[in-house]
């Protein structure tokens, strides 16, 4: 195909004997010119779309990075939960009393812990501050209402099971209790949808 163009004649030996008008020569030119120009848009076009794909599949990697670990954390926390319960089953008074045997077995849990949590943040993993917060019902779920205790209504006022995230999505919600307002505050729509 390329030989067949290469035996036309160029636009200014056209004009020696050759029957082509001027006007069939612009329209030719012109022709050429939005072929050129419809070449370049869909090359710009492909261009572009090379360009969305790379960073569709650069933030999918970063996801996948991120959040891999998403079923494992899971698992983990209820490690986590049960070493928490077991420090916080432990009274002060019976702390403070126990031999030296005892105490060696409680620093040695605290510690697991303190590693289990620095593991978990190495991942991405981190807890949810929800005492004493606004309730938030992305972040928490609230289990009850009860009295304020000088709480102001819909403020947490205790977490029964921590919450977490992962990157910046929710791992698991903080199952929480929520003040409630005084009967005129309840009334006036400061109460809490513990069903969300």
């Amino acid at each position: 195909m390329a030989a067949d163009n290469d035996n036309q004649p160029l636009p200014e030996e056209m004009g020696q004997g050759y029957s082509n008008s001027e006007d069939e020569i612009r329209s030719e030119i012109n022709a050429l010119r939005a072929e050129a120009d419809a070449q370049k848009d869909r090359a710009l076009r492909a261009l572009a779309e090379v360009e969305n794909v790379r960073k569709r599949l650069e933030r999918e990697r970063d996801d996948a990075r991120t959040y891999s670990v998403t079923r494992f954390a899971r698992d983990l926390l209820t490690v986590a939960d049960n070493l928490a319960r077991a420090l916080a089953a432990i009274p002060d008074d019976a702390r403070a009393k126990a031999d030296e045997s005892i105490k060696a077995v409680i620093d040695g849990v605290e510690a697991t812990e303190r590693e289990l949590q620095a593991a978990l943040g190495r991942h991405g993993i981190k807890p949810i501050e929800a005492q004493g917060q606004r309730f938030d019902p992305h972040l928490h779920q609230a289990i009850a209402e009860v009295p304020g205790q000088g709480a102001e209504p819909g403020t947490v006022v205790n977490v029964v099971q921590s919450g977490y995230t992962i990157g910046d999505r929710l791992l698991r919600p903080a199952m929480v209790t929520v003040a409630k307002g005084d009967g005129a505050r309840a009334n006036a729509g400061a109460r809490v949808d513990t069903k969300v």
